[in-house]
């Protein structure tokens, strides 16, 4: 035991037992749509295997900490991170050191456990601190966002000019094929069984298909993203955007909003259209409504940092791992083997 810090460690099928903690838990720290209840519960119907447990630290009523973890090989424990999770499934008070909360949890795991991870963490989130002889951070990804702060107008001049004058001829060449663009939003959770339906067509039939990595209604990821936004949608926090050429469909975002952050977490277009990016079109086109309505303060995109983020924003972090170790040899020997 260390420190006095005691955990808990429960079958993941009781997480519904304690959403109302979980989701305190969340307000008084991280307070993120991706680690509400109503993202992690359908992370776990659709994603887990059985052997994941729920973890609680303090007293069951008015928690420390919790954390969904799993055991990955022997001797080694994570977080919980199915690949539709932005962030690892931890949530923590801020006053209490995240090093001691990872050794108190690796001791108390039943069995042999070397090693403990939190995967995938949001500086922003869960403050990185520094490594000591049992415990290490690691660099996961940079991402990016957008603040949302000023107009659309001054935003947009401060965007490179390829990106300006290649949006500007593209929309020009629509026009002469007299092909006329759309933005829909949707925001009823009666609508997101045909929203998702639509998207995983589209997805689909791209690149995707080939990989078995496509959104279909009928598989598991499709049967996430549906019950997810339907959930967020019921408390007005879900929003799917659809761009069409006149008639057709031609690229989605499903996203969650507050008034924090609004968090794109997956887009599909259609890859049969060769001279025009309608992706890029259209996040034009939902950038200058956010930024009109002002509701939300950051733009999120949750993705590793590719070029085309860096032509929207040049807001990056980098999100990163803990790593905790039986001893420090352990730790070295993992640093030498990584």
């Amino acid at each position: 035991m260390s420190h006095g810090l005691t955990w808990t460690i429960l079958p993941a099928q009781s997480f519904t037992e304690h959403t109302k903690q979980w989701d305190a838990l969340n307000q008084a720290g991280a307070n993120s749509m991706l680690l509400d209840s109503d993202f992690v519960a359908p992370l776990l119907t659709h994603f887990a295997e059985g052997k994941e447990k729920l973890a609680i630290c303090g007293p069951i009523d008015e928690p420390l900490a919790m954390a969904i973890i799993v055991k990955t090989s022997l001797g080694q424990w994570t977080t919980f991170q199915p690949s539709q999770a932005p962030v690892g499934t931890w949530l923590q008070i801020p006053k209490v050191s995240t090093a001691e909360l990872c050794r108190s949890l690796r001791k108390q795991i039943p069995g042999l456990t070397l090693s403990f991870s939190i995967t995938q963490q949001d500086p922003q989130l869960l403050t990185r601190f520094d490594d000591c002889k049992v415990v290490q951070t690691l660099d996961y990804i940079e991402t990016a966002k957008i603040p949302v702060t000023g107009s659309f107008e001054d935003y947009w001049a401060q965007r490179g000019k390829n990106l300006r004058q290649g949006l500007k001829r593209q929309r020009n060449r629509l026009n002469r094929e007299e092909v006329e663009t759309r933005l829909e939003q949707l925001s009823a959770a009666d609508d997101m069984r045909e929203a998702v339906t639509a998207y995983g067509n589209m997805e689909s039939a791209g690149w995707k298909a080939a990989t078995n990595t496509a959104v279909h209604i009928d598989n598991a990821q499709g049967q996430f993203y549906l019950e997810m936004l339907q959930r967020f949608c019921r408390r007005g926090l879900g929003v799917v955007y659809r761009y069409y050429y006149n008639d057709q469909l031609v690229a989605t975002d499903l996203c969650i909003k507050d008034s924090e952050n609004i968090i794109i977490l997956k887009t599909t277009y259609d890859e049969n259209i060769k001279t025009s990016s309608p992706t890029m079109l259209m996040r034009q086109e939902i950038f200058s409504e956010i930024f009109s309505q002002q509701d939300t303060r950051n733009i999120e995109f949750y993705g590793k940092l590719m070029d085309w983020h860096t032509k929207w924003s040049k807001n990056i972090r980098t999100m990163y791992h803990v790593n905790h170790y039986t001893t420090p040899v352990a730790r070295i020997k993992s640093l030498m083997n990584s």
